[in-house]
């Protein structure tokens, strides 16, 4: 699957997106989930996140005190030392990576430490959680960056 066309096409329908977002506030809440949680599992029969790995090339999680504690265990450093050699704090204050593409992404596409990965990396990209009018404009956002997430949006404009 050609999943840079279906980014173009993300990009190219960026106006699209928002209205179906927009449609998808609509719905009552427990259908809205019960719609995401079935699409996001035929999408991703489809997606293969290892043949695309976009979000960890264009985009950096949030790192929480958790994700960092671990991490930094993980390498062998001071919390601090991991700090100061991979994030940065952001606009809205979060712990970020420095620089996109994720230094922890090997060239083969797989995460060199997707076992003690942080939590928001665990969770993309969020659209098989509950509550998920809570986080619409996130999907909005992500169906900018995942593939899957704008096939997701474009199956629930059928609702």
């Amino acid at each position: 699957m050609k999943y840079n066309s279906i980014l173009e096409e993300a990009a190219f329908n960026k106006g699209k997106v928002k209205t179906i977002v927009r449609k998808l506030k609509k719905y009552p809440s427990q259908q809205l989930d019960e719609a995401f949680h079935t699409s996001h599992e035929e999408v991703f029969k489809e997606i293969d996140c290892l043949a695309c790995a976009n979000c960890c090339s264009t985009t950096s999680p949030i790192f929480n005190s958790t994700d960092i504690a671990r991490l930094s265990k993980v390498f062998k450093m001071k919390e601090a030392e991991f700090i100061d050699q991979y994030l940065q704090k952001d606009e809205d204050d979060d712990w970020v990576l420095q620089s996109a593409p994720c230094p922890f992404l090997g060239a083969d596409n797989y995460c060199l430490v997707y076992e003690d990965r942080p939590k928001a990396c665990r969770e993309y990209p969020h659209t098989n959680r509950k509550k998920m009018r809570q986080i619409l404009k996130l999907t909005e956002r992500n169906a900018q960056i995942c593939p899957a997430v704008y096939r997701i949006l474009q199956q629930l404009n059928t609702l």
